[in-house]
C-alpha cells in the first residue's frame, strides 16, 4: 500500500536536512527521507480546501486522538484531562525548564543524549548536571549510585529523560523506569519525559510511557509525545504534554501560554488527529522497512568495516556507531568522511558523554539511497 523505495525530491524546499551542495547525501538528523502517510496529507489538503485559517485551539477530538493511540498502540491509558497541546517537544522543554525551575539549578540528564537539551538548559541559565551512561562491550546501562547521587544534590529540581533515548536507542524497561520515578519522587525531582521516539520501537519489547507508571510515581512526572519523528511531520510543529497531577499540570499549563507554545497553527490539529486516529497501518510497513534497513546497514558494517560497532538499541531510526578503533575523534572522522565523499553523518561529540567517540547515522531512507550512504562511510573511513 506504501512507498518506501522513492525519497521526495526536496533540494530548493528550505528543508534543513537538504540544504546542501550538489553530490552531498545528508544522513544526519532526525528526518526520514519517505513521505508521510497519505492518510495524513489528505487531512492537511482538506484543511487547506477551507480557504479560511483563523485562530485555533485544540478540541476534545484532539485529546480523544492522543489517548486513543496510546491506548491501542502501547496499551497505556493517558486520560485527556492531563494533556495540553504545545507547538513543539523541544519548546515544551525549554519553557517546563523555565517554569518549574529557577535561574542556578541544576537539570539532570544521562549523556550521552539528544544535544538540544542542553540548550534548553543552558540558554536558560540552568546548569546541567551529567549521570554518564556507562559504556562497555557495546551496550550502555544507567549507574545507578552515581545518579542518585546526583538527584539527591539540593540544587537539583528537574531531571530530563529520554525514553527511548536519543541517540543510544536504548528502550528502557519498565523496572528501570519505575527505579528512576522512584529515585525522582524520593528526592523531590521532577521527571520530564522526551518520548518523541516511543512509536519507532522496531524490534524487541514495546517502550513504556512514562505516564503509565504507578498512579503514585506519576505525580511526579511530564510526558512529552508528538507524531513528529513517527510520521515525518516535524514542520507540523504538534506535541502534547502529559501530566497527571492536576497542581503540576496547572504550572505546566501556564508556563506553555506563558511563553506562547501553546497555539496550534493552520495544519497540526487536522494533521495530528489524521495520524492518530488513521495512521497505524502505515506506521506498521514503516517500521518493517526501517527494521530491514537497520539489518543491512549491521551487516553491511560488520563485514566492510570490521572497526566500527554498532552499539545502538533497537529504537528509533538513528545508529549509533563506535569509532574510537581509528583513534581519531568523531570530529575529525565527520570531517574527513564529508570531504572525502559528501556523506553528511552527525558527529557524536554534541552528545557530550562519551560521544567523542561516535557516529550518529540516520538510516531512515529508501534502500537505494542507504546503500550508497554506507558505501561512502566505507570510502570516508579508509586508511
Amino acid at each position: 500500500m506504501y512507498d518506501f523505495t522513492h525519497a521526495p525530491k526536496r533540494q530548493g524546499t528550505d528543508s534543513v536536512k537538504w540544504h546542501v551542495e550538489p553530490g552531498e547525501l545528508p544522513m544526519w538528523i532526525a528526518d526520514m527521507d519517505f513521505a508521510t502517510a497519505p492518510e495524513i496529507v489528505t487531512a492537511l489538503q482538506a484543511k487547506l480546501q477551507l480557504g479560511a485559517f483563523g485562530y485555533e485551539e485544540p478540541q476534545a477530538s484532539y485529546f480523544a486522538a492522543v489517548a486513543s493511540w496510546y491506548q491501542q498502540v502501547h496499551h497505556a491509558q493517558a486520560d485527556p484531562s492531563w494533556m495540553t497541546f504545545a507547538t513543539g517537544v523541544v519548546p515544551a522543554i525549554s519553557a517546563i525548564v523555565r517554569r518549574v525551575t529557577d535561574i542556578g539549578d541544576n537539570v539532570l540528564v544521562q549523556a550521552p543524549v539528544y544535544n538540544i537539551f542542553y540548550n534548553s538548559i543552558e540558554n536558560n541559565g540552568r546548569h546541567v548536571l551529567a549521570s554518564d551512561l556507562q559504556y562497555a562491550a557495546g551496550q550502555y546501562a544507567v549507574d545507578w549510585a552515581d545518579l542518585e547521587a546526583k538527584l539527591a544534590a539540593p540544587l537539583t529540581t528537574l531531571m530530563i529523560l529520554c525514553n527511548p533515548h536519543n541517540p543510544i536507542g536504548k528502550v528502557w524497561t519498565k523496572a528501570e523506569l519505575t527505579q528512576l520515578a522512584e529515585l525522582c519522587l524520593k528526592h523531590l525531582v521532577i521527571l520530564l519525559a522526551d518520548e518523541i521516539h516511543g512509536d519507532l520501537v522496531l524490534a524487541g519489547a514495546d517502550y513504556t510511557p512514562v505516564f503509565s507508571l504507578e498512579a503514585e510515581l506519576r505525580q511526579n512526572t511530564i510526558t512529552l509525545v508528538s507524531p513528529s519523528k513517527t510520521f515525518n511531520v516535524a514542520a507540523l510543529h504538534a506535541a502534547t504534554a502529559i501530566v497527571p497531577d492536576p497542581a503540576l499540570h496547572a504550572r505546566v499549563d501556564r508556563g506553555l501560554n506563558r511563553d506562547e507554545v501553546a497555539e496550534p497553527n493552520l495544519l497540526a490539529i487536522p494533521g495530528t488527529i489524521a495520524a492518530y486516529t488513521k495512521g497505524a497501518a502505515w506506521l506498521t510497513a514503516l517500521k518493517q522497512q526501517l527494521w530491514a534497513n537497520h539489518q543491512l546497514a549491521v551487516e553491511f558494517i560488520q563485514q566492510e568495516l570490521p572497526q566500527v560497532r554498532v552499539a545502538s538499541g533497537p529504537a528509533t531510526y538513528l545508529m549509533w556507531l563506535d569509532v574510537h578503533a581509528y583513534g581519531q575523534s568523531a570530529t575529525a572522522l565527520t570531517q574527513q568522511i564529508r570531504q572525502r565523499t559528501g556523506l553528511i553523518v552527525s558527529d557524536g561529540t554534541v552528545y557530550r558523554g562519551n560521544g567523542d567517540q561516535f557516529l550518529r547515522l540516520n538510516f531512515a531512507c529508501p534502500e537505494a539511497m542507504l546503500q550508497d550512504g554506507l558505501a561512502r562511510l566505507k570510502r570516508g573511513l579508509a586508511e
